[in-house]
């Protein structure tokens, strides 16, 4: 049985009856709508034919006040126009690859494998997932969502300078010409044409006053019918069931904010309703009453949150606001966000993460973390306890269409248990410095059937001090083209947690599909003592013996300093195990004694620490290997650099109780280093130091 034969029957599996029959329904539209496809070449032109449904009388009313753009902080300002200038020097990089073609780009190009991913071809005959067909197809399609423009738009916007505003428009009739309606690969997926759409509209905005924006736009039959093709395709091909996660509401979104800001044809009260009302129900549906976003991949719940706030602010503006319920959800992700950073702002780094944007309008390499909470404190106001947020490009944009008005019943403090997502922080209080966080994973493995963004990853533990990766969450690194490394990134061995018999907790069914899960199950968690304590244990291998259990205690003692974890694997055979430590790649590590010495830093900031291993175990370091993969950490999508793994090996029958504990010093200088993230060994701990 091939390959993607094989692909198909796992996904079938993970559908359910309902979602088969819409699947067959979209099958048959695709069938009716081939016909109308328009070929390379003939979308380049009006045409005598009238735009359908298109208003006779158009004009752009979704507009900026003109004052906002004095309340840009300076800073903010000359850090966007100085990342447009070198855009328009050719300097670029999309998901960690150079783009130096940015000012004529080439639009079907995987700049990852020097492939061109189909044009003129029917969109619904190209596979997608077919690397030798597209290339990688996450690194072709993420310059057509066209957050490049916005950032140039917002350029015009700050400084006047027609230089921006032409490459923009020049580059939206590139790419409406060279894709015209079902015809290539940006056709095949509805979260690009959402996104896309969200950023059409935000440059039409930021470029109002430039005389040119009327005859790019409302003036103009080929970009009247690309944004009418737009919400056609989105109306009629909706993910649904085991697929309507992040993708439906970015879909949605589009949809909205479209229909809201070019209200330009006879269907955009309608099309503006129906979107509405299934973004309401399925930003619900993807999001626990804790506010946090249910697909167990902390970027997603950015990415979501994000979208929320864009359509929450143009339907305000538009005059038909979402419903309090939904201004009440979205003020919980934010709050939640704001809950979950460290010290310096970083959020934890569970499950998958891409970098989606909503919408880019600052320096595109900023934090994006820091642009959400500033724009949920523009347009919902932040919580007195929220960590400080300074005002971006954003922020400031977006707030400009907000109502302000005020959403009760928001927490008082800082949360540090979500027990619906299973995500619990064990902290120094607040204000206490240094602060040691440590996050624990005790929650569902991830959303809906297939899990697609989550990690096999239950019972891992992340621990950072003062904002340094100590125990690290290995990020994701890639999603299509290198199947070595999607595996690698998303299996139990790449997290700090316990691999038996060498499989993952849940079974890998493809590079976006789990054919089995493994949900965390919370025991205890005391999280306002001296000693901040968490228990919980999962039963993923009791698919290869049923009494198979594994449990975790994790206690952070705020005065010693130390973070303990206690794990009981329990089974009624002989079984292996391996237990990984993960270090971050700023770290520097000497393996000797049954511990591990740590230290990082430089100078009055330098640290150490010790972490003792488990003495059951034999004990070896990794970094950077390939054969197998192993010891490696991803700083962001598309890139990878190596770190050092500890390993710990051995058998065991019946019941084993293992014991690591990471002892801080954060008084005294490091004193002698290694090489960065370097791990030396003795050889000692090149053996097994026992088994049990």
């Amino acid at each position: 049985m091939s390959r993607s034969v094989t692909w198909y029957l796992r996904r079938l599996r993970g559908m359910s009856p309902d979602e088969v029959l819409h699947r067959a329904g979209d099958r048959g539209r695709q069938v009716l709508w081939a016909r109308r496809r328009v070929g390379i070449g003939a979308g380049s032109e009006s045409g005598p034919t009238p735009v359908p449904g298109v208003l006779p009388h158009r004009s752009f009313t979704a507009t900026l006040p003109s004052e906002v753009r004095e309340l840009v902080p300076e800073a903010e300002r000359d850090a966007l126009v100085a990342a447009a200038d070198r855009m328009l020097a050719g300097d670029f990089t999309v998901l960690g690859f150079p783009r130096p073609d940015i000012l004529e780009p080439d639009w079907f190009l995987d700049p990852v494998s020097g492939r061109r991913a189909p044009q003129d071809a029917l969109a619904f005959r190209i596979d997608h997932r077919d690397e030798g067909l597209t290339g990688n197809v996450k690194a072709v399609w993420e310059l057509s969502r066209h957050h490049h423009l916005t950032v140039l738009a917002a350029a015009w916007w700050l400084t006047g300078d027609e230089r921006y505003a032409e490459v923009v428009a020049r580059q939206l009739r590139s790419w409406w010409s060279a894709n015209p309606f079902l015809s290539g690969v940006h056709w095949t997926s509805g979260i690009e044409l959402g996104v896309r759409l969200t950023s059409w509209v935000w440059v039409r905005r930021l470029l109002d006053g430039w005389p040119g924006a009327p005859g790019l736009f409302e003036h103009n039959d080929i970009a009247l019918r690309q944004i009418r093709w737009h919400q056609e395709y989105l109306a009629a091909f909706r993910s649904r069931g085991s697929s309507a996660n992040n993708h439906v509401i970015a879909e949605a979104v589009g949809r909205l904010v479209g229909a809201c800001a070019f209200p330009w044809f006879g269907e955009s009260d309608h099309w503006r309703a129906d979107a509405a009302a299934e973004l309401e129900r399925e930003l619900a549906a993807n999001t626990f009453a804790s506010g946090v976003n249910r697909e167990q991949a902390t970027d997603y719940h950015r990415f979501v949150t994000e979208l929320g706030l864009l359509a929450l602010v143009e339907a305000e503006r538009s005059g038909h606001p979402l419903g309090a319920a939904t201004r009440t959800l979205l003020a919980a992700s934010l709050d939640a966000a704001a809950s979950m950073v460290d010290a310096s702002g970083r959020p934890p780094r569970q499950g998958d993460g891409d970098e989606g944007r909503g919408l880019v309008l600052d320096e595109p390499e900023a934090d994006p973390w820091s642009a959400l909470l500033a724009t949920g404190a523009a347009v919902l106001g932040p919580g007195d306890w929220w960590p400080s947020t300074a005002p971006c490009v954003q922020s400031v944009a977006v707030g400009a269409l907000a109502s302000r008005s005020p959403v009760s019943g928001r927490p008082g403090r800082r949360v540090d248990a979500f027990a619906d997502a299973g995500l619990y922080l064990l902290r120094t209080p607040e204000g206490e410095e240094p602060e040691i966080w440590c996050r624990c994973d005790g929650g569902p493995h991830g959303f809906l059937s297939i899990a697609a963004h989550g990690h096999a990853d239950a019972l891992s533990v992340e621990v950072r001090c003062e904002g340094v990766d100590l125990l690290v969450d290995p990020g994701t690194y890639c999603y299509h083209g290198e199947p070595a490394w999607r595996s690698y990134f998303r299996s139990t061995l790449a997290h700090n947690t316990i691999e038996v018999d060498g499989a993952n907790q849940s079974v890998e069914g493809g590079p976006f599909l789990w054919s089995s899960r493994t949900d965390a199950v919370l025991d205890a968690a005391r999280l306002d003592q001296p000693v901040r304590s968490w228990a919980g244990h999962h039963t993923g291998y009791a698919r290869l013996d049923p009494s198979l259990r594994h449990d975790r205690n994790v206690a952070l003692d705020t005065d010693d300093r130390t973070v303990t974890v206690e794990d009981t694997v329990t089974g009624s055979t002989s079984h292996t195990l391996r237990l990984a430590w993960h270090l971050g790649p700023d770290v520097e590590v000497v393996l000797e004694d049954g511990s591990a010495n740590l230290s990082w830093g430089a100078g009055p900031g330098a640290r150490r620490a010790r972490l003792r291993l488990p003495e059951q175990l034999g004990w070896s370091a990794h970094h950077g290997e390939t054969e197998p993969v192993l010891g490696w950490y991803s700083p962001r999508f598309g890139v990878r650099v190596p770190t050092t793994t500890l390993v710990g090996s051995g058998s065991w029958s019946g019941v084993l109780r293992l014991r690591t504990v990471l002892e801080l010093d954060l008084t005294a200088p490091a004193g002698a280093t290694h090489a960065a993230g370097r791990a030396v060994l003795t050889e000692g701990d090149r053996a097994t130091r026992g088994q049990s």
